[in-house]
């Protein structure tokens, strides 16, 4: 039998990751995109949050996120964040020593 609301939720969910990966190809749009729908998000994209739906955040430093947290408490439920980069407290990326690359949280996914 045919479940039209599991087969918009799964077109949301994959038409969202196809997006997410397109705009991780482009870091520093995705990064601008991403910070602008985080702090300052649209009415119509409220309302989708409302209605359920939860926005993929790929990137992110652990201070974006920590503000987002404090300033966007009341939008937790529609927040993911994943390949969180490890921060200093000045905001810095942490880098690994032995490969020098930015030290990313495991999240699990």
């Amino acid at each position: 039998m045919f479940d039209k609301g599991l087969y918009i939720t799964q077109w949301i969910v994959y038409s969202s990751m196809i997006f997410l990966l397109y705009l991780s190809a482009n870091s520093a749009q995705a990064g601008d995109w991403q910070e602008e729908m985080l702090y300052h998000p649209s009415a119509d994209q409220l309302v989708l949050e409302e209605e359920g739906r939860i926005v993929i955040y790929d990137g992110m430093t652990s201070r974006q996120i920590s503000l987002a947290l404090d300033i966007q408490f009341d939008r937790i439920d529609s927040m993911m964040f994943v390949r969180t980069v490890v921060t200093d407290d000045k905001g810095e990326a942490l880098k690994d020593k032995d490969s020098g690359q930015q030290i990313v949280e495991d999240d699990g996914c």
